[in-house]
């Protein structure tokens, strides 16, 4: 059953997309994790947008929309470079690695379960 056009099930595809193209370069940056003068990629995440407006902090006391801003010491950048010119530190890797895994699964579980309430109704669900 192809469901286009509804922006929760547009929203949770693209969403889902951008977590497995980022877990493919975070798996880069860990095999590459030997290699001299290879510095680490990421994937910018995609913008938080509905109808053209993009969403903001009103007030500097709000949680941030993509999650804490840089004050929050778990998400400070590392610059840790080995001697030969490398900067992948592989905790950082194996962190963002497991959150962009849970994050994957919570898109896909709201996905299955948004088609399910679909399924109800329109009739053909249990």
């Amino acid at each position: 059953m192809a469901i286009g056009g509804l922006p929760l099930f547009d929203a949770l595809k693209a969403r889902m997309s951008w977590h497995h193209a980022r877990q493919k370069v975070l798996a880069e940056n860990v095999a590459n994790a030997d290699t001299p003068g290879f510095k680490p990629l990421d994937v910018k995440a995609p913008v938080a947008a509905r109808g053209g407006l993009v969403l903001a902090r009103t007030d500097g006391g709000h949680i941030p929309i993509g999650g804490f801003d840089g004050n929050d010491p778990s998400r400070a950048r590392r610059f840790e470079t080995t001697p030969s010119g490398n900067g992948v530190n592989l905790e950082d890797e194996m962190l963002k690695v497991a959150q962009n895994n849970q994050d994957y699964q919570l898109a896909a579980t709201l996905y299955q379960k948004s088609m399910g309430l679909m399924k109800i109704a329109i009739g053909k669900g249990r």
